[in-house]
């Protein structure tokens, strides 16, 4: 990360992280890529996705410029999150992806689609169909896969992550540990962080400036959306800093990191 404190350790091995967790990436101490898997190992890096514009960017009404309405923000938002369920040469593992379009056009991370054989998504209704992977970017830990036969499905509305704030409330949907449809909220805590998240190989690590949060987001959250008041997507849920103890990792701890929604817009763009 940025500044003397957070300055990111030297390159060094990791370890897989998995049983249903995720990847191990280092920058300052230790932080998870937010990959769940039953078995496997480190995975790559996406892209993100360039100019999205969901169907509807009304405000979802607050009870005060201090309350955080997360039943309305959940109530707008599931449906346009997914599961992304990944079968590779290591394992199974899966992930969370944000709806870009109504034909299944999905944004996700590198790290969950990396070397993947197989890739199916449970949708918020429950339905599991097929997908392909159309684009990656591991250089941004951003990528685009399309579902396979589907229609109808409701587009997420992005926000100008520019005019995202210190201390702004944010809601954050995913599967973390397979548990689909999970929803946090916490606030933005830091803006402009630098992570890295190692690659396959010490030349291919990740670097982006991210926002950090302390809602919370553990393994299986990768590639899910952190949310503004107003229901639209700011951020890409990436990598979380989770202390190493003799039995793994601690998990969530309240520092979390997304990647910037206009990042993530620009690049999908490409990907497509």
């Amino acid at each position: 990360m940025s500044g003397s404190l957070y300055e990111p350790e030297p390159p060094r091995e990791v370890k897989p992280f998995w049983r249903r967790t995720g990847t191990v990436v280092t920058s300052a101490a230790l932080i998870a890529a937010l990959f769940g898997g039953v078995t496997g190992g480190v995975v790559g890096a996406m892209n993100a996705p360039g100019e999205v514009v969901g169907t509807s960017s009304s405000p979802v009404a607050l009870q005060s410029s201090s309350t955080l309405d997360v039943s309305a923000i959940a109530a707008k938002v599931l449906p346009s999150v997914v599961q992304v369920n990944v079968v590779g040469a290591q394992g199974e593992g899966l992930g969370s992806g944000v709806v870009l379009s109504a034909d299944g056009r999905i944004l996700t991370n590198n790290h969950v689609v990396s070397g993947a054989q197989k890739v199916t998504v449970t949708l918020n209704d429950g339905r599991t169909v097929d997908a392909k992977v159309v684009g990656t970017d591991p250089s941004s830990d951003l990528a685009v896969v399309q579902a396979v036969g589907v229609s109808g499905l409701t587009p997420a509305t992005f926000a100008d992550s520019d005019n995202v704030k210190i201390g702004d409330h944010v809601v954050a949907i995913g599967s973390p540990e397979g548990l689909q449809g999970t929803v946090t909220s916490g606030i933005v805590s830091a803006l402009d962080r630098t992570v890295t998240v190692p690659g396959a190989t010490r030349r291919s690590n990740v670097s982006y400036q991210a926002i950090q949060t302390d809602a919370s987001i553990n393994p299986g959250n990768s590639g899910g959306p952190l949310i503004n008041a107003a229901g639209q997507v700011i951020g890409i849920n990436s990598a979380i800093y989770s202390p190493a103890s003799d039995s793994g990792q601690a998990g969530s701890v309240g520092i979390g990191f997304a990647i910037p929604a206009n990042q993530a817009k620009q690049i999908a763009d490409q990907l497509t």
